[in-house]
């Protein structure tokens, strides 16, 4: 066997290039009129813009309806009553708190045009605001008349509410019946 010779290598020269110096840039100034870094913008909740804030007048814009086109049915006592009772079932079910600070309220029909609704105190005509448009919009559609007039009025008889025992009821139920007090002095009924 005979090995192969190996042929000459062939050297490679390369040439080393000398570094290259970096070229010098002049140097300018340059001024400038406004300052290079950004200024602040202050938020609309720090103390300095809540501090200078100018008061904004806001003016409400009324859109006057005119009613003099629309329609003027006549409606009863008994729609009223019967709308309102209706508007309490719903308002049972749907939201509670509202229900129970309205449920004493009484609306009566004054004059053609007129209802006058009896409140027992300002926090439930408070409640009450909250769902009167909704209810009188509808009242008003479904009687076609849009020229009702609510006028409302403290009513401070309705506020008494009175907690009934077993004593006054059965106190009401001798002024009923006089015999109920002759049964209690024989009985001796504990109406504690």
């Amino acid at each position: 066997m005979k090995i192969p010779e190996k042929a000459p290598e062939k050297k490679v020269i390369t040439e080393i290039k000398p570094a290259l110096q970096p070229e010098t840039v002049p140097e300018t100034s340059v001024k400038t009129t406004k300052p290079l870094s950004r200024q602040g913008i202050s938020s609309a909740f720090s103390i300095n813009s809540f501090l200078n804030k100018e008061e904004i007048e806001v003016k409400e814009e009324i859109a006057a309806v005119k009613t003099e086109n629309l329609p003027q049915n006549h409606f009863t006592e008994t729609d009223l009553q019967m709308e309102w009772n209706l508007m309490l079932k719903q308002l049972q079910t749907r939201n509670s708190f509202i229900f129970n600070a309205v449920k004493t309220f009484k609306l009566i029909k004054t004059g053609e045009n007129t209802i006058k609704v009896l409140y027992p105190s300002d926090s439930a005509k408070v409640e009450f605001d909250k769902i009167a448009g909704e209810f009188f919009n509808h009242f008003k559609t479904k009687v076609h008349n849009h020229a009702i007039v609510i006028d409302y009025q403290r009513d401070f008889d309705n506020l008494k509410i009175e907690v009934l025992t077993k004593r006054k009821v059965f106190e009401k139920f001798i002024e009923k019946n006089p015999l109920l007090k002759d049964l209690d002095d024989l009985m001796k009924f504990d109406l504690t």
